[in-house]
């Protein structure tokens, strides 16, 4: 087992990631991020500050101790779970925040969509949209929904 590259991490009561490094200075807001997220998962994990600077690199995840090893993992399960919208069932405004009920891949949800900025547009009529949560919901092809799904979703783009 390698040496630990930070003195802790935690999460905040806020739910961010908190890493307190080598020397002792406390980082909040890290962000965990794959090197090889498909053909090496275990291996390669950078941990990122909010001014995206890497304040640690972690060589194998199985090699740390069971606390923090079960804290990265769990950030990075929520950093890398994008379920799919399947259909839009409604808005309650079209204004926002507003608050959408959808139908996913992971069974029917309701989230807050923070401001129009959070829909991104990805070629071949892809979307990424980010809840106020921080969950980024996948549509896979905006032009493959259901036509009232449609209609609601051109109002925010």
């Amino acid at each position: 087992m390698s040496t630990l590259p930070f003195r802790d991490l935690s999460v905040d009561a806020h739910g961010k990631l908190v890493l307190t490094d080598l020397d002792g200075a406390t980082h909040g807001g890290v962000t965990p991020v794959r090197a090889h997220p498909i053909s090496a998962p275990d291996e390669g994990v950078s941990l990122v500050g909010v001014h995206g600077h890497e304040l640690a690199w972690v060589e194998r995840l199985s090699d740390l101790p069971d606390g923090p090893r079960r804290v990265l993992e769990a950030e990075l399960a929520a950093r890398e779970f994008h379920p799919t919208l399947k259909r839009l069932i409604a808005v309650n405004t079209f204004a926002t925040p507003s608050t959408w009920r959808i139908d996913t891949d992971k069974g029917e949800v309701d989230f807050v969509l923070k401001s129009e900025e959070d829909i991104r547009r990805l070629e071949g009529g892809r979307l990424l949209i980010t809840s106020t949560h921080g969950v980024q919901l996948e549509v896979p092809d905006r032009w493959a929904l259901d036509r009232p799904s449609k209609r609601l979703l051109e109002r925010f783009l």
